[in-house]
């Protein structure tokens, strides 16, 4: 009974051990030499203010915007295509809206202007 256990035993341990080894030689061998450039704050492009109330700039969410778009459509677009076949129609009807209310959002972005980059 435990030898159908066996494979996976194995391959959680081989998996841990990569899992642990990758970041510690990485760590060991990687180069270090720490610069006040890459010691300094840095979050979402800006510069490290002192005002948490400060306004971010629009392109940010902008950005953040068209992320999920492109992220959703890959991450229910794949499935869809696995199962196409048996969900006919009404599936086909189903995705052509969704991809509607991506496009819809798409073009947001192209008006705001989010897509030409300085």
């Amino acid at each position: 009974m435990l030898q159908n256990y066996l494979p996976v035993l194995v391959f959680m341990v081989i998996g841990l051990g990569v899992g642990l080894v990758a970041p510690v030689l990485g760590y060991l061998l990687g180069p270090k030499r720490p610069n006040p450039e890459k010691l300094s704050a840095y979050e979402c492009g800006f510069e490290a203010f002192d005002d948490a109330r400060a306004p971010f700039d629009v392109r940010y969410y902008l950005v953040a915007i068209l992320f999920i778009i492109f992220d959703l459509e890959t991450a229910f677009l794949v499935p869809w295509a696995v199962v196409f076949r048996e969900l006919g129609w009404a599936g086909m009807t189903v995705m052509g809206i969704f991809l509607g209310l991506l496009t819809i959002g798409f073009i947001y972005e192209w008006k705001k202007g989010a897509l030409e980059w300085e």
